[in-house]
């Protein structure tokens, strides 16, 4: 399987996973504002709206690491000459991924000192909420890894992404 492919796929999932909880998002919301206003306000709707919320917010970081939409500073690194730009690179991309993996040990950790609880409002583990630690951080990694050739190649060429090209030809 190609390195394409494997994007292709990946984005693919991650964009259904992000549509669906996104959408999943606005029907709580909906019926919280819709109960709250008819005078019969849903006891769970706060909780499993924040769980939801923070689960649509790591699978939407993943998604867009894999679409390298996150805040950075092409301008200053892909101005430098290329040694200089590769430790730059390499040394975010150390950070980054350092960071992710991190999160998701401590994630992992975390669940298994909570293992035992479940929200207040609903009977549901919080395990299962606070699973979107981990498994996030995973896929933050994975499209992070995914980007990693394209990332060094453009790197060692002094070819900043598509979308920072106008950037970088401003401070050259």
């Amino acid at each position: 399987m190609s390195l394409a492919r494997l994007r292709s796929g990946f984005e693919w999932l991650l964009e259904v996973i992000t549509m669906f909880l996104v959408v999943s998002l606005a029907v709580v919301v909906l019926l919280g504002v819709t109960f709250r206003f008819a005078g019969n306000a849903l006891s769970w709707y706060d909780e499993v709206a924040a769980v939801m919320l923070a689960w649509v917010t790591y699978y939407g970081a993943a998604l867009a690491a894999l679409k390298r939409g996150h805040i950075s500073v092409p301008g200053l690194v892909y101005a430098q000459p290329r040694p200089v730009r590769m430790i730059l690179v390499v040394i975010g991309e150390v950070i980054i991924l350092g960071f992710f993996v991190m999160l998701a040990v401590y994630g992992v950790h975390v669940i298994g000192i909570i293992g035992g609880s479940t929200l207040v409002s609903v009977p549901i583990p919080v395990w299962v909420t606070q699973s979107t630690i981990p498994i996030g951080a995973g896929l933050y990694v994975i499209a992070e890894l995914i980007n990693l050739p394209t990332i060094m190649r453009e790197a060692w060429h002094g070819k900043a992404p598509p979308s920072e090209l106008d950037i970088v030809e401003e401070l050259q």
